[in-house]
Protein backbone atom coordinates (compact mmCIF):
# COMPACT_ATOMS: atom_id res chain seq x y z
CA UNK A 1 0.00 0.00 0.00
CA UNK A 2 1.30 3.34 -0.70
CA UNK A 3 1.71 5.94 1.91
CA UNK A 4 -0.89 8.74 2.15
CA UNK A 5 2.36 11.15 2.02
CA UNK A 6 6.10 10.74 1.48
CA UNK A 7 8.56 12.25 3.27
CA UNK A 8 11.78 12.48 0.87
CA UNK A 9 15.37 11.92 2.71
CA UNK A 10 16.83 15.44 2.34
CA UNK A 11 13.28 17.02 4.12
CA UNK A 12 14.35 13.62 6.72
CA UNK A 13 17.74 14.76 6.95
CA UNK A 14 16.45 18.32 7.80
CA UNK A 15 13.66 17.93 10.08
CA UNK A 16 16.28 15.53 12.22
CA UNK A 17 18.76 17.63 12.39
CA UNK A 18 16.17 20.73 13.50
CA UNK A 19 14.58 18.51 16.10
CA UNK A 20 17.69 17.66 17.53
CA UNK A 21 18.81 21.52 18.27
CA UNK A 22 15.58 21.60 19.93
CA UNK A 23 15.73 18.74 21.57
CA UNK A 24 12.77 17.48 20.23
CA UNK A 25 11.54 13.92 18.66
CA UNK A 26 11.55 13.80 15.03
CA UNK A 27 8.22 14.14 14.07
CA UNK A 28 6.99 17.05 11.53
CA UNK A 29 3.48 17.74 11.45
CA UNK A 30 1.70 19.12 8.26
CA UNK A 31 -1.48 20.94 8.74
CA UNK A 32 -4.04 22.91 5.76
CA UNK A 33 -5.46 26.13 6.91
CA UNK A 34 -7.34 27.96 5.28
CA UNK A 35 -6.25 31.44 3.96
CA UNK A 36 -2.88 31.95 1.87
CA UNK A 37 -2.96 33.45 -1.81
CA UNK A 38 -4.68 30.20 -3.51
CA UNK A 39 -7.56 29.35 -0.69
CA UNK A 40 -5.57 27.07 1.58
CA UNK A 41 -1.81 27.11 2.73
CA UNK A 42 0.77 24.46 4.29
CA UNK A 43 1.94 24.72 7.79
CA UNK A 44 4.48 23.32 9.35
CA UNK A 45 5.68 22.50 13.45
CA UNK A 46 7.52 20.09 15.41
CA UNK A 47 5.16 17.48 16.91
CA UNK A 48 5.98 15.60 20.60
CA UNK A 49 3.82 12.42 19.01
CA UNK A 50 1.39 11.80 16.28
CA UNK A 51 -2.36 11.97 17.86
CA UNK A 52 -4.45 9.35 17.48
CA UNK A 53 -6.38 9.35 13.99
CA UNK A 54 -3.00 10.86 12.33
CA UNK A 55 -1.84 9.63 8.77
CA UNK A 56 1.80 8.64 9.65
CA UNK A 57 4.74 8.26 7.54
CA UNK A 58 8.49 7.59 8.20
CA UNK A 59 11.55 7.91 6.18
CA UNK A 60 15.10 7.09 8.19
CA UNK A 61 13.79 7.35 11.14
CA UNK A 62 12.13 10.89 10.88
CA UNK A 63 8.54 10.86 10.96
CA UNK A 64 5.11 12.83 8.89
CA UNK A 65 2.17 13.01 10.77
CA UNK A 66 -1.21 14.60 9.24
CA UNK A 67 -4.34 15.14 10.67
CA UNK A 68 -7.81 13.45 8.94
CA UNK A 69 -9.25 17.11 7.65
CA UNK A 70 -5.94 18.22 6.24
CA UNK A 71 -5.02 14.71 4.64
CA UNK A 72 -8.29 15.19 2.83
CA UNK A 73 -6.09 18.02 1.13
CA UNK A 74 -2.93 16.67 0.46
CA UNK A 75 -3.46 12.86 0.37
CA UNK A 76 -0.72 11.71 -2.28
CA UNK A 77 1.83 14.55 -1.63
CA UNK A 78 5.39 14.35 -1.61
CA UNK A 79 7.21 16.44 1.36
CA UNK A 80 10.79 17.88 0.01
CA UNK A 81 12.94 20.00 1.70
CA UNK A 82 14.15 21.96 -1.06
CA UNK A 83 17.71 24.85 -1.07
CA UNK A 84 18.37 27.42 -4.04
CA UNK A 85 19.44 30.92 -4.18
CA UNK A 86 15.98 31.78 -3.10
CA UNK A 87 16.40 30.38 0.47
CA UNK A 88 15.88 26.93 1.62
CA UNK A 89 12.49 25.46 2.41
CA UNK A 90 10.15 22.64 3.13
CA UNK A 91 7.82 22.27 -0.24
CA UNK A 92 4.74 20.15 -0.58
CA UNK A 93 4.62 18.39 -4.15
CA UNK A 94 0.27 18.14 -3.71
CA UNK A 95 -1.30 15.85 -6.97
CA UNK A 96 -4.80 17.61 -5.26
CA UNK A 97 -3.62 21.36 -6.43
CA UNK A 98 -5.62 22.90 -8.97
CA UNK A 99 -3.99 26.12 -8.25
CA UNK A 100 -0.88 27.42 -6.66
CA UNK A 101 0.71 30.81 -6.07
CA UNK A 102 4.43 32.06 -6.75
CA UNK A 103 5.49 31.29 -2.75
CA UNK A 104 4.55 28.27 -3.09
CA UNK A 105 3.37 27.79 0.41
CA UNK A 106 -0.05 27.95 -0.61
CA UNK A 107 -2.93 26.31 -3.23
CA UNK A 108 -6.39 25.93 -4.34
CA UNK A 109 -8.09 22.65 -5.03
Amino acid sequence: MTPALTLTPAAAKRIGSIAERQGKPAILRLTVEGGGCSGFQYRFDLAESAEGEDSVSETDGVRLVVDPVSLDLVAGSTVDFVESLGGAAFKVENPNATAGCGCGSSFGI
